[in-house]
């Protein structure tokens, strides 16, 4: 901000110097005084030619007279005194208005031009400048973890919705720092507590083996006896297990919606407009089929970003060649499919992609956790809808359902 106001300073200073220059200038140059010389020297050649002077033949000679350098100084209109065949004459010259007609105009066109760029310079300066200079920090300070001061609201128009963007971005960080601080207490809260429970049957387990090993119960039947109760101890410790893996996946993937209602015709050309560009690139054919449009009932920003997680994984997994979108209906409901060419996942693990951190035997090359077609079923189970895999020959599907809104 301070490089502009020197700028604004300097280009203000020019043009007033700019100003004052062409002012001095002007009456020195052309207009009046050219003409003026010109009829002076025609008059000075006719009196030395002792030829009769007629003054309405000149535009801006008014008097000639002979004059001595006494009674210069009584002379009020402007003049020019020429020596001729040894005899002083002056020669009186009229102001030529319309230079300085010109002259007036010019200035009060230039005037108004720089009050013009001096507005619209306060404007940029105060509307946009300014605005920007106060929250170009913001970012930085977001990045740094500094959530806790709300922005400041600013009704500008360039940059209004830019701020409430970052606010709700702040707002989201600030969210999900509380949830992951909360699910990290939980996590060990739940950690301790079921470690203390699985002491009690570790603990017997321990002491059954002692037993057996020490040959305590020489009595087959006791021998089966102990070992099944070690079997059942075993049993109610993988429950154990099973409850913290369930409660630390169950936190880590607990996502909110914002259940609405959104035309699929938005979403599609969303999607569409997304990556037509990066398929183009990549000569992927890409085409979504003829459909009827509704509306549906969901939330439009994780539908967007279910149907984006699958197009990703179209591009990571297929052959590149061809990727579609097909819509169906099916009672209330719209089925929007979306499969890719070349997949080389095989059909007997189908049942398990949509587990957490699961990743198919396909995926050792490509990066990944796992995750995508989880958090994928988790949003659209919230949205009251469904997503389901198939493949069918050489072609990988995935279908979401939505419920349409009648």
């Amino acid at each position: 901000m301070k490089n502009f106001d020197k700028i604004f300073l300097a280009f203000f200073i020019f043009c007033f110097a700019f100003l004052i220059f062409f002012n001095v200038l002007f009456p020195k140059s052309g207009g009046n005084v050219g003409i003026f010389k010109v009829e002076v020297n025609r008059v000075a050649q006719e009196i030395s030619n002792k030829e009769e002077i007629n003054l309405n033949e000149y535009t801006s000679i008014s008097k000639i007279f002979e004059c001595d350098e006494e009674n210069l100084s009584e002379i009020d209109a402007p003049f020019v005194i020429k020596n001729i065949d040894s005899k002083l004459y002056c020669i009186e010259y009229k102001e030529n208005e319309a230079d300085k007609s010109f002259l007036k105009i010019f200035n009060m066109t230039f005037l108004c031009f720089l009050a013009f760029i001096f507005a619209f310079l306060m404007f940029i300066r105060q509307k946009i400048i300014k605005p920007f200079n106060e929250i170009s920090e913001l970012p930085y300070a977001l990045a740094k973890g500094k959530l806790n001061a709300p922005l400041k609201e600013t009704r500008s128009r360039f940059f209004g919705k830019f701020v409430w963007g970052l606010e709700m971005l702040r707002e989201e960080l600030e969210r999900s720092r509380k949830q992951e601080l909360e699910r990290i207490k939980r996590e060990k809260t739940a950690m301790l507590s079921i470690s203390h429970d699985i002491k009690t049957p570790l603990s017997a387990i321990k002491l059954y083996a002692k037993a057996i090993e020490k040959n305590l119960y020489p009595d087959l039947k006791k021998q089966c006896e102990c070992a099944e109760k070690i079997n059942l101890k075993a049993d109610e410790i993988e429950r154990y297990v099973s409850e913290l893996t369930s409660k630390i996946s169950g936190e880590i993937m607990d996502f909110s919606v914002c259940q609405g209602e959104e035309y699929l015709s938005s979403v599609l050309r969303r999607i569409e407009k997304f990556y037509a560009e990066k398929f183009e690139l990549t000569g992927t054919i890409f085409s979504i089929e003829n459909y009827t449009d509704c509306l549906i009932s969901c939330d439009p920003r994780r539908l967007e970003e279910v149907l984006q997680n699958i197009m990703e994984n179209a591009i990571k997994y297929g052959d590149g060649k061809l990727i579609k979108i097909e819509i169906s209906d099916e009672e209330d409901c719209k089925l929007i499919a979306i499969s890719n060419s070349g997949c080389t996942l095989p059909e007997a693990e189908i049942s398990h992609i949509f587990d957490s951190f699961r990743r198919g035997s396909n995926a050792q090359r490509v990066s990944g956790n796992g995750l995508g077609l989880y958090i994928c079923r988790r949003f659209m189970n919230k949205m009251n809808g469904d997503i389901f895999a198939n493949i069918h020959e050489n072609s990988f599907c995935v279908t979401v359902v939505c419920r349409k809104i009648f």
